[in-house]
């Protein structure tokens, strides 16, 4: 029997005022059918009047310790195999999104952990020297006082690429008490209203604070009624899409888009020997296969460095054995038509490049749901075609692969980095200088630590405007004091 879901959470409008329609995905036993709000732009208004004075009235009063404590409690239950909200998630997001549904349970635990309170309180602390500043007027070092104030309407547009993405940043918009309107993805429609209910529910002062709905993208009438009401936009999506956004924000509001990013992993010769290549090997294998390089911090490439006693062939091989391995833990989601044609017109253009010429070789035949493409020569970093292909590339020295790495530095992002102590800085320095924003180790480059800073920017920073009473305002004011001379 197919199932049925609500995408959507939209405190203050009357259920039966809204009009609903139906996305539906997979067939049969493995089908769902998720209701979808149809609003219109005066219901659209009348949703950002309800959650704006919410925010005023309830969200803005609320400690930061408080908030902090009230997402801990509706994590904690989400961390709960036998919580109905988790049942209901373990349920619905492998049924929508197509991934295998160990890996959702196992990805969405690790996320969620993420999520904690006192992964919650170093995410404050990482932008803010003293959080205090988000519930009142601190003091400052060069003298008189500061308040961080988050938005009066914050927008978030979301992707639908990993499921519980819009976690990341509805957190971050609760952090610094911006009430807020989430519209979530047709590829991923579902976490984001399963947690804005669970929310409510575990801190009712929250409860009408936070609006989750849909719209069809490119819907320009929705966009522009909605952004016209919120004072900072958060976007996530291709550059396509953002751009196309951009265009219907006000001129005098924040617009803060993500948008397509590449990453890579780097293996070193002082990890290429018999008691460690293995290892590392499994590791990249993992972040190659979780969610199936869909994230932004997916690895594309693997730059190899020759001289150790594996060679970078035989990585590659290694690598192409443990995506052999983890098809039997995680098999690889059912491919649409484009991502399948994506695939072969790949595998076709390595094969063309061909050994004799380049010193290609794919590892990997068309019947198995992984590819490898093993290169003697090392090239400028290009994206593969994701679904589990991946490119190991040969360099005499891992120094060598930056001019490499740099090519795409505009959109660089996270390098995964199997290296030695006396190596790390060096590296880490040099692929800095070529763009990288976040350096990890193989097999955490889809598990980013609590409070990262999401392509080099600061994460709640960004969202707040800082208001400044200055010392002279305060001796001013002593002139006027009842205990005056």
């Amino acid at each position: 029997m197919t199932l049925k879901a609500v995408a959507a959470y939209l405190p203050g409008l009357p259920a039966e005022q809204v009009q609903w329609q139906t996305l539906r995905f997979g067939v049969g036993a493995d089908g769902v059918e998720v209701a979808v709000p149809h609003l219109t732009p005066a219901q659209l208004t009348a949703l950002a009047a309800h959650v704006r004075e919410a925010g005023r009235q309830q969200l803005k009063r609320v400690p930061v310790s408080q908030i902090i404590a009230a997402i801990d409690r509706a994590v904690a239950r989400l961390l709960d195999a036998n919580d109905p909200y988790r049942v209901e998630a373990d349920r619905l997001l492998p049924l929508v999104s197509g991934f295998d549904a160990e890996m959702v349970r196992l990805g969405l635990n690790a996320y969620l952990k993420t999520f904690r309170a006192p992964q919650l309180q170093r995410f404050v602390a990482e932008d803010f020297a003293n959080p205090k500043l988000l519930d009142e007027f601190q003091p400052v070092v060069k003298g008189g006082m500061a308040r961080a104030l988050g938005p009066e309407l914050l927008m978030h547009v979301w992707a639908g690429n990993v499921p519980g993405l819009p976690l990341w940043s509805l957190v971050c918009g609760l952090l610094v008490k911006a009430p807020a309107i989430g519209k979530v993805a047709s590829a991923e429609p579902v976490f984001a209203a399963l947690f804005a209910r669970l929310l409510a529910e575990v801190e009712p002062r929250l409860a009408d604070c936070l609006a989750v709905l849909w719209f069809k993208g490119g819907d320009t009438v929705s966009e522009k009624t909605l952004f016209a009401e919120a004072d900072t936009v958060l976007a996530y999506g291709g550059n396509d899409t953002l751009a196309a956004l951009r265009q219907q924000v006000p001129v005098g509001t924040r617009f803060l888009p993500h948008g397509h990013k590449l990453s890579l992993g780097l293996v070193s010769s002082a990890v290429l020997d018999a008691q460690h290549a293995q290892a590392a090997a499994r590791q990249a294998a993992l972040d190659v296969v979780r969610y199936e390089q869909q994230g932004c911090y997916s690895p594309h490439v693997f730059y190899v460095a020759r001289g150790g006693r594996v060679t970078p062939r035989e990585f590659a091989q290694l690598l192409a054995g443990e995506l052999a391995a983890l098809q039997h833990k995680f098999a690889r989601r059912t491919l649409t038509l484009e991502e399948a044609t994506s695939v072969a017109g790949w595998r076709e253009r390595q094969e063309l490049k061909g050994f004799a010429q380049t010193g290609v070789e794919l590892m990997g035949d068309a019947t198995v749901p992984w590819c490898v493409a093993y290169a003697e020569v090392a090239s400028a970093l290009q994206p593969c075609a994701l679904n589990r292909t991946v490119q190991v590339q040969a360099v005499a020295r891992l120094d060598a692969a930056m001019p490499l790495i740099a090519a795409q530095r505009d959109i660089l992002q996270t390098v995964g980095l199997a290296a030695a102590p006396h190596e790390l800085y060096a590296l880490a320095e040099a692929l800095g200088q070529a763009g990288a924003t976040r350096i990890c180790a193989l097999g955490a480059m889809t598990a980013p630590e609590a409070g990262w800073h999401h392509d080099g920017r600061f994460s709640l920073l960004d969202l707040v405007r800082m208001v400044e009473l200055e010392q002279s305002a305060e001796t001013a004011a002593e002139d006027f004091a009842p205990y005056k001379d």
